[in-house]
């Protein structure tokens, strides 16, 4: 489990860039304040060591951004060493604050008593999943502490870009368009593969939209969870002409057994690129949706322009 001051040994530390001198150097970045809650991270799926180090990855992207951050990670299906479950990992920050508090105040430290939220849960989510989400504030409510809850992290152009980046990487899209890059197994039409049924469906369409923006090929969701909707969607698709698919998962990657991800593509008859994973754009989205909950700022991520 990642601490306040780092992921686990063996993963790397993402360090604050140096500040530029001279009149375009970036403006210094906010640091976390002082008694802040903390950003509890809560990831769905079945917790394996692959698991921790992408959650642990997107944990020291959104420290990268804001300094000072304590962020820790709760598992939906946790228990077991080294993976807290989210009620605990919920219960352990509200007792670590307190406890940070108290030792402030022997020690002569004029401080602010904590108030307000103990912890802001961020949904390792790219889209709504009710069924989880409901996992989720039942966890809440069984730690008995003062919790924010915030929404998952799509749709958004940062999410549009990282499915861009995948499939380039899978050789199913070419990395930049601009440049005219020659793919020989570019797809001409994607199925964006979600979890959630029809709600993470519709979610997904927005970034479908934007993704498909940035290819110039149909893009359409289809829900992984729900008995057809990969085939039909690759029947419409096939059906407007496109010849070549590709599967592109809507998902960070806890979320969904790969085995399904392996089937959806064998029923479209398409090869698949790898879920967003800890791509930067995650650990972004992840710190934006804490600091918005609590109102600190900058910290709203940018869309990048379309390639």
């Amino acid at each position: 489990m990642s601490t306040p001051t780092g992921p686990a040994s063996g993963l790397p530390v993402r360090m604050p860039r140096p500040r530029q001198s001279g009149r375009h150097r970036r403006p210094e970045p906010v640091v976390a304040p002082e008694g802040a809650a903390a950003l509890v991270l809560a990831v769905p799926g079945p917790p394996s060591s692959a698991t921790r180090s992408l959650a642990e990855e997107v944990i020291s992207i959104a420290r990268s951004e804001l300094p000072g951050l304590d962020a820790q990670i709760g598992y939906l299906d946790g228990g077991e060493d080294g993976y807290p479950t989210l009620a605990a990992a919920l219960t352990g920050a509200a007792a670590e604050r307190t406890a940070r508090y108290e030792q402030a105040v022997a020690a002569g430290r004029e401080v602010p008593a904590p108030e307000g939220p103990s912890a802001v849960v961020v949904p390792l989510l790219a889209g709504p999943d009710s069924a989880v989400t409901r996992r989720i504030r039942q966890a809440v409510m069984d730690s008995g502490t003062q919790v924010e809850l915030t929404d998952v992290l799509g749709p958004h152009p940062l999410l549009a870009e990282a499915l861009h980046v995948r499939l380039s990487e899978a050789g199913l899209a070419r990395a930049d368009r601009a440049r005219l890059f020659t793919v020989a197994t570019a797809a001409d039409g994607i199925v964006l593969a979600t979890v959630g049924g029809e709600e993470a469906v519709r979610a997904a369409g927005i970034t479908g939209m934007l993704l498909a923006a940035r290819l110039a090929v149909p893009v359409m969701a289809a829900a992984l969870d729900v008995d057809g909707s990969v085939a039909s969607v690759a029947e419409q698709l096939q059906n407007s002409g496109s010849a070549q698919l590709a599967l592109a998962p809507y998902l960070v990657g806890p979320e969904v057994d790969p085995g399904l991800l392996e089937a959806a593509a064998k029923e479209a008859g398409c090869s698949a690129a790898e879920p967003l994973g800890a791509y930067p754009a995650i650990g972004k989205l992840v710190l934006s949706l804490y600091a918005t909950a609590l109102g600190i700022t900058p910290a709203t991520p940018q869309g990048a322009p379309a390639h």
